[in-house]
This record gives structure tokens, sequence and C-alpha cells, in this order.
């Protein structure tokens, strides 16, 4: 492991882009433009991630610029990347290969730029160590005490100084820049001022607690001696009247913890909330805006866990364990001070708990991290499995899978269960250790307290005030691994939430708007590649034209590319080669916004929202009238269905319309695209749900809707195009025929096998 990060160690942001597509533990996947176009580099750079220990695959695809690394499970995701981006520098200085990146130039800094700290850091090491020998031998026992506290104290900061910086840049490296900034910072984001306002109610309450308790030792010490020497004083000199008066404190104490713990807790909570609310609202806004092919290449239930667990556990974190943090520190910056000027006897024994349970905390978080990445990633698949399978019920009922189902999810939680108990047995071994520290302490601290009081050396007066408070604060310190735990859970969820908005947004062309109205709708395919990830092109030199105001029909076997052919004219993808017009203007240079709108598509499985016919039908143009919604659902042969609906358009269908049949959501959904009245009109498969009937019906209507506008039509069913102006047959990602129904029809070839395929005897 440790070659592993050491082949990352001194990286910087590489010249060559390279950015995660999508990181899951044990697999992720880049974007490398290196890589694109280059077959050899790519082998070279595949080559040479394979070679680093803890990275078990690597494939580079040059025809993508894709590239999937799956590595060991305990590897951090962020040293991945810091791995991938250094070898794609090295295979950027150095093509050939050979493993030697090119020499960078040495840039000689002035003596004047030297680090100071480089040689003040160890003087004040060396002279620190050399005091505090002379102390320990030659000093009094005070002087011995107070070197002890102040070993104490060294350790502690030591502990947290370096735990800091880890974490620090662990957040560098899951952001890929240089930023300073701590997760937890970015995290509160614009709640600055309400997390000062809590922090300052909570301070107060801590300070009130801990006045109580001095109270209650002061009442001790009355009932003990008969008097406390601060509140004689005060005027206070008999014992009744001390008892008395610290029962007003007591008292007033009391009122002050209870509104103070309420009103930090509140506090708090609200924060927690805020933080939660802003980060769903700003992180779904992202994701509304991805890229189709990142949305696809990540699991829907994946992406809806960042958006609701993980943005939840960063509320959390802030609602609750941010609160017993300051609390445990508040206390520390109070109590620390107050030991070394009243009772130094005892400072040390009193806090040597402290680097111990630190340390102990912090390397617990680095050990588990693992653990917790393994085990969200189980959760995950179980997740995804069980909405995968609820949906399915009709299927699994059908092929009498049942116990299959419930076996595949008794496995799944099987493997949450063992990965759970792991964590859960760290976490309580953990807990328990660090009950053993702060029970052993607060032993230690009243046996050698009790020593100095009676010898003297400390007085009672003193002590008895004191010996309660260390208590309250070691007794917090069992809290300090669930803090931990919190801690680490919430740094999880950041990095995952990072990972999700660090996908790039959807990019608007650099040309002017585009104008609607102003639309013909001449579509030009212009030599165009297009392969997805981790496939052979779906199209591959395709030309092909769509005349404005004419009905083009698309047809062809199964993976011919005739939908790859509607998602880039959506710009749901991009060309690789080649260009896509629109009235002789690329579509990579339109507003993706002003080109959507310009376009009315129905897809072959529809999404229904969950809501009423009505509020589907105008999904997308809100403010169409009741009138036209009725229109343009008379137009899709959708009216009379609706009509006897129990509430007509203002029926529930339920989640994607399950409420519906087949072909009713592809009349609802047609309904929707023409009330959109679009110049251009996409229909993928749009009528394969309808019976034949239904669908000669639709024919009619449509050949009225398109006058004037330009139709796309994809179908299988050749019944459906045979009307068309213009038919390209497609096959293996290119044009195969063209011509009308009669012209290919007459030539005997693909069309013709498929036209006879379907309607059960040969064209004439």
């Amino acid at each position: 492991m440790s070659s592993l990060l050491g082949a990352a160690a001194g990286f910087r942001s590489a010249e060559w882009d390279a950015s995660p597509r999508s990181v899951t533990p044990g697999r992720q996947r880049w974007d490398v433009k290196l890589v694109l176009g280059r077959p050899r580099t790519a082998e070279i750079l595949a080559a040479a991630l394979r070679r680093i220990p803890g990275i078990t695959k690597a494939t580079a695809n040059p025809v993508t610029g894709g590239v999937l690394v799956t590595h060991d499970a305990r590897v951090r995701a962020t040293d991945v990347g810091r791995i991938v981006r250094r070898a794609v520098t090295l295979v950027a200085e150095d093509p050939t290969g050979s493993g030697r990146p090119a020499p960078s130039r040495p840039v000689a800094a002035p003596a004047t730029q030297a680090d100071p700290s480089l040689v003040v850091r160890p003087v004040l090491a060396v002279g620190g160590g050399v005091a505090a020998g002379i102390a320990l031998i030659k000093g009094s026992a005070l002087s011995r005490q107070l070197v002890a506290a102040g070993g104490v104290a060294a350790a502690t900061a030591a502990v947290l100084r370096k735990a800091w910086h880890t974490t620090v840049d662990a957040s560098q490296d899951a952001a890929g820049t240089d930023a300073e900034r701590h997760p937890l910072v970015e995290i509160v984001g614009p709640h600055r001022r309400r997390l000062y306002g809590a922090v300052a109610v909570s301070v107060a309450c801590q300070v009130s607690e801990m006045a109580l308790g001095t109270f209650l030792g002061w009442t001790g010490l009355v009932l003990i001696k008969g008097e406390a020497a601060p509140l004689a004083r005060l005027g206070l000199t008999t014992a009744s009247a001390q008892l008395l008066g610290l029962a007003g404190l007591m008292a007033a104490a009391c009122a002050a913890v209870a509104g103070l713990s309420y009103a930090s807790n509140l506090q708090w909570r609200r924060l927690g909330q805020d933080i939660e609310h802003d980060w769903r609202n700003r992180t779904y806004a992202h994701v509304q805006h991805l890229e189709l092919r990142h949305l696809e290449g990540e699991r829907t239930t994946r992406i809806a866990g960042v958006l609701t667990d993980d943005v939840r556990q960063l509320g959390t974190f802030f609602a609750t364990s941010a609160n017993d943090l300051l609390q445990l520190g508040t206390s520390l910056a109070i109590l620390v001070p107050l030991f070394l000027l009243l009772a130094p006897q005892i400072a040390w024994i009193a806090f040597l708990p402290i680097p111990v349970i630190a340390w102990l905390s912090f390397h617990y978080h680095d050990k588990v991290a693992a653990d917790y990445a393994v085990s969200g990633e189980h959760r995950a698949r179980l997740h995804s499995q069980l909405v995968n399978t609820l949906e399915a019920g009709a299927t699994v009922k059908s092929f009498c899978t049942e116990d299959y189902e419930a076996e595949r999810i008794d496995r799944l939680s099987g493997e949450v269960q063992d990965s759970s108990q792991r964590t859960d047995r760290s976490t309580i071994r953990h807990a328990e250790t660090v009950r053993v520290c702060t029970t052993s302490s607060m032993a230690a601290t009243l046996l050698i307290g009790g020593r100095a009081v009676l010898d003297g050396s400390l007085p009672f007066e003193v002590f008895s005030p004191l010996i309660g408070l260390p208590q309250m604060v070691l007794l917090r310190m069992n809290r300090l691994g669930s803090i931990v735990d919190q801690y680490q859970r919430t740094i999880t969820a950041y990095d995952r939430v990072q990972r999700l908005r660090a996908l790039p947004v959807e990019t608007n062309g650099t040309e002017g708007p585009l104008d609607v109205e102003e639309v013909h709708g001449e579509i030009v395919f212009d030599g165009v590649t297009f392969a997805y990830p981790d496939r052979p092109p779906a199209l591959e030199d395709l030309s092909l034209t769509i005349p404005a105001g004419q009905v083009t029909a698309l047809v062809g076997a199964t993976g011919s590319g005739k939908t790859t052919i509607a998602k880039l004219l959506m710009r749901f993808q991009n060309a690789d080669v080649g260009s896509v017009l629109l009235d002789g203007r690329n579509v990579r240079e339109l507003s993706r916004h002003d080109l959507r709108h310009a376009i009315g598509f129905v897809a072959q499985e529809p999404f229904l929202f969950d809501g009423t016919v009505a509020d589907n039908i105008r999904y997308g143009s809100f403010g169409a009238s009741g009138e036209a919604v009725v229109e343009a659902a008379m137009k899709a042969e959708a009216h009379t269905f609706v009509a006897t609906l129990p509430d007509g358009y203002e029926t529930v269908i339920g989640e994607r319309g399950a409420a519906l049949s087949g072909g009713q959501r592809q009349r609802i959904a047609l309904a929707r695209a023409i009330l959109k009245d679009a110049p251009v009109v996409i229909l993928d498969e749009a009528t394969s749900a309808v019976d034949n009937e239904t669908e000669a019906a639709i024919q009619r209507t449509l050949r009225v809707f398109a006058a004037d506008r330009t139709m796309l039509i994809i179908a299988h069913r050749l019944s459906t195009v045979r009307h068309a102006d213009r038919i390209y047959v497609m096959d293996k990602g290119g044009v195969a025929e063209q011509g009308t129904h009669d012209e290919l029809l007459a030539r005997h070839g693909l069309y013709a096998s498929l036209w006879q395929l379907q309607a059960g005897y040969p064209a004439a």
C-alpha cells in the first residue's frame, strides 16, 4: 500500500484533461482525452496503470476516450484519482512508454525565500527538550508535574495537527485542487452566520454547565468544612447562608443550562436542516443539467441515495455531532487553564487520556474508511435490487420467481449485515477502549489528588470544586468515538456528493439564440460517427438529409442506430466525428434549451409523472388552457379513453402512469408533444403499443398535424411509415436504402424483405 501511495506522491493537476465519469468503491471510469484516437497511447496508459500495486484491472478505449480502473476496495478513491492523473501526465510526457518521464527544468529558489520554519522548528524542539530535561533532573516536584502536563499538551497538539492536515489533504485530493478549506467549511457554505450563533449559544450553555458543577463542589465543601472561602468573600459567612446562596446559584445555573441547551440544540438542528435543504437543492439542480450520457452511466438509485441519504448525513453531523464536539472543546478550553493555575499537581494525570483517546479515535477514523465504503456499496446494491424487484412485480410473478428474488435479497442483505458487523465491531471496540481510558484517569486523578490534599500540597478548597469537572469532560470523551464515526460518515457522504457534482453539465453553443418561430426544420447528418462507451460504433460515417416540412421515416433492424440519430439531433449525445445540422447550423453550436424547445420528442417508452392526466399532457406547456389540452388529446386519439376515467382529465394515474396501459401512456405522451406544437417532431416507436385501428386513426390525425412541419418517425412496424415522404432503411450504422414506400418495394431489397416478413406476402 505504501508503494501505491508513493506512486502518487507530489502530484499536482495534470496538463492533459482527465476527468472522472463515475466513481464507486473499487471501480472508477474516467474520460481521458489523451487516448482519444490513439490506440498505442491507450495501450501504454492501461499497461502503466496495471503495474501499480492495488490496481487490479485497467482498460483504455481509444474510440471513446474512456478509461476503466478497478482496484482493491481498501485503496482510497482519492488515491486512485491521483494515480490516474499522474499516469496520464507521465504517458503524455513519455509517449513511447519507456517509463522515463520528461525531466523538468529545475528552478533555483532565491536564498531570501527560504522557509524560516525549517530552521525555527528544530531549534525550538531542541531547546524545549533541553529545558524539559533540566526540569525533570534538577527541578522541583511541581516543575516535573508541569513538564508532564506540557508533554500531554504537546502530544495532544501533535495528534490533532496531524489529523487535521490529513483530512485537509484528503479533501484536496477529493476535489482535485489545492484548496485549503476543510470539507466541513465547504459543507457549511453560506450558513456561517447561523453556525456562529449556534456556537455562541452552545459555548454559553457549556460555561453554565461547568458553573453548575463548581457550585456542586462548593456545596460539598460547605458540608464537610462548614464554609466555602469564595462565598465567604461575598459576605456569606455562615454555613446556612452559604447553602442558601448555593441553592439560588444552582437554581439559576440549572435554568440557564436548560434554556441554553434548548436554544443551542434548536440552533444546531436548524443549521443541519438548512445545510441539508441547500445541498439537496443545489445538487439536484446540478443533476438536472448533467449530460445524459453521464446520467445514464450512474445508477438512478445510487443518485437518489446521494440526494437523500448522503445529503441528509451532511446536515445530521451539524445537527448533532458538531454540537458535541464543540462542547468537548469548550470544556477543555476552560478546564486546562483552571487546572494549570489552581492544581498543576494533578493536571497531567487528569488530562493524560486526551492524547491517547484522540490518537485512538483518528486511528480508528483511518482504519475503517474502506469498511464504510464497502458497506455503503453493499447497501446501494441492496436498495437498487429492492426497487428493481418491486417495479418488476408482474415479471417476477409471471415467471414464478418469487422465491428466487427472496433468496437474492437475502444474499444481498447478508452481505450488508456482514459489512455492517465489521464496522460495528470496530466502533464498539473503539468506544470501550475510550471508556477504559477515561475510567482509569478518573481513578488516578482521585488517588493522586487525594494524596496531594493529605500531604498539604493541594488545598482541599481547590481540589473539591475541581474534582468533579474533569469527570464531566472525560465522560463526554466517550462520545468522541461516535463523533469520529459520524465525522467519517459525513466526509464519505461529502465525497460522494462532490463526485456527483463533479460530473460535467450540458454546455450551450457559442452561436446566438435560436428563434423557434423561424425554424424551417431541414436536418442534415454529415459524415457522422458515434459510439457508446466501450461499444463498437452505432453510426459510422452516416450522411442523410431530412427535408424541411416533410415526413421522413427511419426503419431497420434493432441496433442499426435509429434511436441514436434522434439522440444526436436532441443533443442527448454529441457526435464523435462529423456534424448534425438544423437549417444549416451545427446543433453543437446552438443553445440546448432553444434546440430542444424547437423539437417535440415522443419516446417508445414515454415517462408519465405521478399526477393527473391533464398535468401530464400539459407538462412543458404549463400555461396551456384546458381546451388546448383536450384538443391535443383528441388529435392523439386519447380523449375517448380519458373521458371514461373516473375523474376524466383530473384522474391521478400513479407513478410512471401505472394506472394506464402501454398504448394509453403512448397516446398521453403523443398528446403532450402535439400540445408543444414544435416545428420539428420526432416519434420514436410512438405508436408501437396501440392497436391497428387506433394507429390508423392517429396516422390520419398526424398527416394533418405534420403539415408545414418536419416529422421524423422511427418505427419497426412498416405500416406506420408507408405514407412517409421519404424512408431511410438503416443497417449496421448506415443507410442501406432510401426512397418512398413504393420505390423501395420495387427494388426488392432489404425494405421489401422486411415488408414481406411483416405483411405476409411479397412485394408486387
